[in-house]
């Protein structure tokens, strides 16, 4: 399959492949999504972590590029619980990292905090600054909403109001909208930031689709290669079009879309891929990807 300049790619939809391994093979580096890719936030999916482990084998490196809010230690704890094999990937780059890089080079002492202080007290715990009330924070600093389980984004509006008018600038550590977990789809951080900025609120997004996430990636790969690593030489793998392959697009290099992921009704007709619901998912002007699989298999 000869590849496609991201301008030609960006008009008409990726081709199906049922197996990746012949188009892995092209690549020295990939750049993985976790959630929606390598596990459902439930169980590992084992042909991704068999594809991704063959592809190290075969002298490839993996950066798994991951908009959780904690810092890797916590993501790689969350892989191991999902039983994805370690000899999967290289490397991990968290948006909670980045998130936490942010607030210390800004010099924020005093933040106020939005998310789930359990699931997400990794985060938390690594902050150096204070939490406090909103009217006495110098930013806000937010991993996702409190309950994603029976709060919308719109419930935060009274507050982004409020923080409008002291001028917060807003950290979002998590630039997700949704996230699939075990085929419910459920809100994150990035909803709430979205309103924000929509509001004209200062945000940071820490990771996907912004630079900050590949290249982040692209520095962890060269290190572990001890080589220059051409753009064209690296994969991004993800399921949304908004976060990993706009980044893709971004950072200027290829993507594979996994169609099983938080597109599914989209893109899917029960187990498989619709290629007609595929094209209307991909219109010109959309980022787009040299090739789309139901799920990541060699």
């Amino acid at each position: 399959m000869p590849q496609a300049n991201s301008e030609q790619r960006s008009h008409r939809a990726p081709p199906i492949l049922d197996h990746a391994g012949e188009l892995l093979s092209r690549y020295d580096v990939l750049f993985c999504d976790v959630w929606g890719v390598v596990h459902n936030g439930i169980s590992a999916f084992t042909g991704a972590c068999a594809a991704l482990s063959r592809f190290r084998s075969e002298g490839g490196t993996v950066i798994l590029v991951s908009n959780a809010p904690v810092p890797k230690q916590r993501v790689a704890d969350m892989l191991a619980l999902r039983h994805v094999p370690l000899n999967a990937w290289d490397d991990i780059v968290s948006s909670g990292d980045i998130a936490l890089n942010h607030v210390a080079g800004r010099g924020f002492k005093k933040l106020y905090c939005i998310g789930p202080q359990d699931r997400d007290q990794a985060l938390f715990k690594a902050l150096e600054a204070k939490s406090v009330a909103l009217e006495d924070a110098e930013a806000i600093i937010c991993t996702g909403l409190n309950d994603d389980r029976n709060e919308t984004p719109d419930d935060y509006r009274p507050l982004l109001e409020r923080a409008l008018e002291h001028n917060l600038p807003f950290v979002c550590a998590n630039p997700d909208l949704v996230v699939d977990v075990g085929g419910t789809i459920l809100f994150c951080a990035g909803a709430i930031a979205d309103i924000y900025e929509r509001m004209n609120g200062q945000v940071f997004w820490a990771g996907k689709p912004h630079l900050s996430a590949y290249e982040t990636a692209h520095h962890k790969a060269e290190a572990l290669r001890d080589t220059n690593v051409p753009r064209r030489k690296a994969l991004v793998i993800g399921d949304a079009i908004r976060t990993d392959l706009k980044g893709a697009q971004n950072f200027g290099c290829d993507a594979l879309f996994v169609a099983s992921g938080i597109h599914r009704h989209d893109a899917m007709d029960a187990e498989r891929l619709s290629p007609s619901k595929l094209a209307a998912l991909f219109p010109p002007g959309t980022p787009s990807a040299i090739a789309a699989m139901t799920e990541l298999v060699w």
